[in-house]
């Protein structure tokens, strides 16, 4: 397979990869499916980790990667071996992007589910008083599954959080794998020129 079918094969797999962080990171702005305040939503979600992160920034390089099918047999000026490397070594650098973003989104994942979620939990025991904060700290509630009850409200909001900012996570790091792939097969397409063109003189 030559290096720009390779590409635009990964460039395949992160857009639905980019659409489901999206979806994800706009889930979490309605714990457990209801809208509160936007005080009480968890602070880690305003970073727009997968809106932005794996989601906008991704689909930059998805789209620069489904286009090298073609873009890397095309000449350059009338050269051929000139184009395609260039269009490998562009790629490359829309690959880095990726790297970022998905980089980005899995340092907020990994610090929300170390927090955990902003939830209405009783503030005096004594008084039995409610505020929005956060119960849970270095990831206790992760091993401990009986600290879910300190959230009251809303209700099964810490499996809404665990959920969502796990496939964040997982999606960020599947991402990262993938740009990081298209860096290496980007720099063998740019020092060996691709073989796209040679497989189609060869066919003609």
């Amino acid at each position: 397979m030559c290096s720009g079918s390779f590409a635009k094969c990964l460039g395949i797999s992160l857009i639905p990869l980019a659409i489901v962080c999206v979806l994800c990171n706009i889930l979490l702005f309605f714990p457990s499916g209801e809208s509160v305040d936007r005080d009480n939503i968890t602070d880690e979600v305003w970073y727009f980790g997968g809106l932005l992160g794996s989601g906008v920034l991704m689909i930059f390089p998805a789209l620069v990667f489904l286009g090298l099918k073609n873009n890397d047999c095309c000449g350059c000026c009338g050269n051929e071996s000139c184009g395609r490397r260039f269009a490998m070594l562009s790629s490359m650098l829309f690959a880095a992007v990726g790297v970022l973003g998905a980089g980005y989104s899995v340092i907020v994942s990994s610090v929300a589910l170390s927090h955990g979620p902003k939830c209405l939990t009783v503030a005096n025991a004594t008084s039995n008083t409610t505020h929005w904060a956060y119960p849970f700290s270095n990831g206790d509630y992760l091993s401990k599954t009986d600290l879910w009850s300190l959230c009251l409200q809303p209700e099964g909001v810490v499996s809404w959080h665990l959920s969502l900012f796990s496939v964040l996570l997982v999606m960020g790091l599947i991402q990262a794998v993938l740009c990081a792939v298209q860096v290496l097969n980007g720099l063998l397409g740019a020092l060996c020129g691709g073989c796209c063109c040679g497989e189609s003189d060869g066919s003609n």
